[in-house]
Formats: C-alpha cells, sequence, structure tokens
C-alpha cells in the first residue's frame, strides 16, 4: 500500500523523517552534554592563558631596563589550570588534591585560587599530583586586606562553617562596614594583590582587643569547587632570600 499509494507513502515518509530527525537530535543533545567537560577543561585552559598577559600581573622595571629590553614590565605570576580530584571542608585540617603536579612545573607554596576567589596553598606535589592546604585549615593564614581603604590582618578559619572565615587584627580607625569586598594583600608574599577573598558579614571588637575581627563570607564556595588555578610566584625565591638575609643581618 505505501508503495503504490501516493498519499499513504506521503505520510509515512514524512512520519519516519520526523522519528529520524527526533533521534538525531536526541543523538546531538548527548553528545553536546557529553562534550560538556571537555569544553569546560578547554576553557579552564584558555583562561589561564589569557590571565598570563594580564598588566596586572607584571612588575615595573627601572628605566634602563626597559630601554635595553624595549619593555615596561616583567611578568611576575603565571597561572596553570588545574582540576580538583579530591577535597574535604568538614574537618579542621581540610586539603583538596589536584590533578598537577612537578611534571607540570607545580611546587610547595605556590596558591591556588578559582575563578570565584582564593581556595589554599600547596605543599606538596608528586609527579603529577599536588595537595592544597584550603584556606579552611586551622594553619592557613592568609594576608589580605579591605578593597576600599586597604586596612589589612590575615584570615584565618575557625574551624566551624565552610562558608566563612575571619579577618583579624583590623585596626580601629578603619572605616569597615557590612559588605566590604575583601582582597588578598600583596603582604601575604604569595597570592597576588586583588585576588577576591569574600564580603564583610559582620565585625565586632571583642573585649580587650585593640582591633575588629570581621566575618568574612567566602566568594569561592570550597564545597564545589572544580576548576582551580595554580599561581606561581617566579620573584618569590629571590624575595624571600632576601629578607632572610635582611632577617639574619638583624638577629646578629
Amino acid at each position: 500500500m505505501v508503495n503504490h499509494n501516493g498519499y499513504q507513502g506521503s505520510q509515512v515518509l514524512n512520519s519516519s523523517n520526523q522519528i529520524v530527525a527526533g533521534v538525531y537530535t536526541a543523538a546531538a543533545n548527548t553528545s553536546d552534554y557529553f562534550s560538556l567537560k571537555q569544553e569546560n577543561d578547554k576553557l579552564a585552559l584558555e583562561n589561564s592563558v589569557l590571565r598570563n598577559f594580564l598588566k596586572s600581573n607584571y612588575s615595573i622595571l627601572p628605566l634602563k631596563e626597559f630601554k635595553k629590553n624595549d619593555t615596561l614590565y616583567k611578568q611576575q605570576y603565571s597561572f596553570m589550570s588545574a582540576k580538583v580530584v579530591n577535597s574535604s571542608v568538614n574537618k579542621r585540617r581540610n586539603f583538596l588534591t589536584l590533578n598537577v603536579g612537578t611534571e607540570q612545573g607545580i611546587g610547595r607554596d605556590m596558591a591556588v585560587m578559582s575563578s570565584e576567589g582564593i581556595v589554599g596553598i600547596v605543599t606538596n606535589a608528586s609527579t603529577n599530583f599536588a595537595s592544597v592546604m584550603s584556606v579552611l585549615h586551622k594553619d592557613v593564614r592568609v594576608n589580605c586586606q579591605l578593597k576600599k581603604d586597604g586596612s589589612y590582618g590575615p584570615l584565618i578559619w575557625d574551624g566551624k562553617d565552610y562558608r566563612y572565615c575571619s579577618l583579624t587584627d583590623i585596626p580601629t580607625h578603619s572605616k569597615i562596614k557590612a559588605g566590604d569586598t575583601v582582597i588578598t594583600s600583596e603582604l601575604s608574599g604569595i597570592f597576588p594583590e586583588g585576588i577576591m577573598v569574600g564580603i564583610v558579614d559582620s565585625y565586632e571588637r571583642r573585649q580587650n582587643e585593640s582591633f575588629y575581627t570581621a566575618k568574612i563570607k567566602l566568594s569561592a564556595d570550597l564545597k564545589k569547587v572544580n576548576h582551580v588555578y595554580v599561581i606561581k610566584n617566579k620573584f618569590k625565591t629571590e624575595r624571600d632570600s632576601l629578607e632572610t638575609l635582611t632577617q639574619k643581618q638583624i638577629d646578629d
């Protein structure tokens, strides 16, 4: 009937075409879904490359070096994308594991951040993996500052809520208020200045203390962090050596 009747034949053909189109659409959607991981990895890599060219990652050199090298800036920080393969937030000492290691140039005391804010500091690295001490660790101290006036202090975690840390030692002359933005300070020696940390939720001056302590809501959700950037400070060894030598001279 289909072969010898034009109307019935066209109807069956249209129906079969719709079915085939539906199958192709479903297959394409499925393929797109499973391609998301690759696309995310690709975007993370592209972002790390772009960050390497940010002007804020450079330091101004003396004029004579500018003339010699025909460039005003020297790159201080480099960024490498990585994926979190394991993490915790419910312990007093929380760590993350990344899928990059010494083979990729990762070493101790490198900063780790996500697109939302700071994450932690590299403590150990094997050939292809790195262990990161999270900011949710009782021994972590990261110098941070209020974006609006530069008042700074160490960021610490009290071991309670993974969404919050405390910013201590804020001078009482600071015009701090709820909603203020907190960023990293150059004084940290590990993190570049200006990386997002969080928002002031509340603050207080505790009894017998001559400074404010602020409750900071972290901008990065460390329970969901997936893609991160490992930051290498190319001047860190030079700076550390100079400061060690200076301290030795003072002690002597």
